[in-house]
């Protein structure tokens, strides 16, 4: 069965970095895009960024554009988001998932899902 986890999460300043790794195992052939969401309490969860694995392409939601970056390790099979000038509003849990991406879109496909690993951002 397909597996992913997530790592990376902590607790860090205004300004600061994380960077998360989404790591993929068992069966993963048929995915096609792996991405990010966030979700804090109280709010609505919101797509954050997707990466293609087959064409390439990613997107980002708007609130991260210039700050978020998405990049993949097809050899570890790992999908990795450096957070730069992380702001307040960015603390949610965030998880990755399967699905697919493209310039337009971001949708979580097929049920896989990791358990999410938790950003904070506070002084």
């Amino acid at each position: 069965q397909p597996h992913l986890v997530e790592s990376g999460g902590g607790l860090v300043q205004p300004g600061g970095s994380l960077r998360l790794s989404c790591a993929a195992s068992g069966f993963t052939s048929g995915f096609y895009a792996i991405g990010w969401f966030r979700q804090a309490p109280g709010k609505e969860r919101e797509g954050v960024s997707c990466i293609s694995l087959t064409t390439g392409n990613t997107n980002y939601a708007d609130s991260v554009k210039g700050r978020f970056t998405i990049s993949e390790d097809n050899a570890k099979n790992t999908v990795f988001l450096q957070m730069n000038m992380l702001k307040p509003e960015d603390k949610a849990m965030y998880y990755c998932a399967a699905g697919y991406c493209s310039d337009e879109q971001w949708v979580p496909l097929g049920g896989a899902w990791g358990p999410g690993t938790q950003v904070s951002v506070s002084s």
